[in-house]
């Protein structure tokens, strides 16, 4: 990820999250001309229930019972994403951690978790590493409307979403409702997207993906 949202420790992280973006060291795969990756879909709302779901249905996961349970890995099968997932939060300078490995995700653990009742759980990701390998993130480039999403959590069943939503914004214009504990759940995943800028700090754009909550399989 070339760059990460800002957050905070305190109640109103989600809104410090959003409020701006910090660039972190990366190292470019695409030429600096290359085009971003086309949005689809629209952003899901708080307020909005995910399609199909029902009472009863892992297509509003939660645990009544406690905090939903902490994620392990991360699967897109379609596209052949598999990647461990570890827990990350703020660093000193108020960016979020990205794990240093660019074959696993972080997961925001100051914000809901996959398979909350409620709120974007936020998986963040690098696109490349300082070799100029493809990071695990690189992926979502190839994502499609429909394509599930599986993820694996400790000590309790996974759960599954549904991509239903991409877009490209500017590193600095992260939408707020990425960071939102309210509202109908969803999955975001959020890695960096083209054009990379040396002398601006790299990459110039996040890519997000919008996951929601899905039914069991047919």
């Amino acid at each position: 990820m070339g760059s990460s949202p800002r957050g905070g420790r305190r109640s109103a992280a989600a809104a410090a999250a959003a409020a701006a973006l910090a660039v972190l060291p990366v190292w470019a795969l695409w030429p600096s001309g290359a085009p971003a990756p086309s949005g689809f879909g629209d952003r899901p709302r708080a307020h909005e229930r995910a399609a199909g779901a029902s009472a009863g249905s892992d297509a509003a996961p939660g645990n009544a019972s406690g905090p939903a349970a902490e994620p392990t890995a991360l699967r897109v099968p379609r596209v052949a994403l598999d990647a461990a997932v570890q827990g990350v939060g703020v660093e000193d300078d108020g960016t979020v951690e990205v794990p240093g490995d660019a074959g696993r995700a972080g997961w925001y653990r100051h914000g809901p978790a996959p398979g909350g009742s409620a709120g974007s759980a936020v998986l963040v990701g690098h696109v490349d590493d300082r070799t100029g390998a493809l990071g695990a993130f690189a992926k979502l480039y190839a994502v499609r409307k429909g394509d599930d999403v599986l993820v694996a959590r400790k000590h309790a069943p996974p759960v599954r979403y549904r991509v239903t939503a991409r877009e490209v914004v500017g590193r600095d214009s992260l939408p707020a409702e990425v960071f939102r504990r309210h509202g109908q759940p969803v999955l975001t995943l959020v890695t960096c997207a083209p054009p990379y800028d040396r002398a601006r700090g790299g990459y110039q754009r996040n890519l997000v993906v919008y996951a929601t909550p899905a039914g069991p399989r047919p």
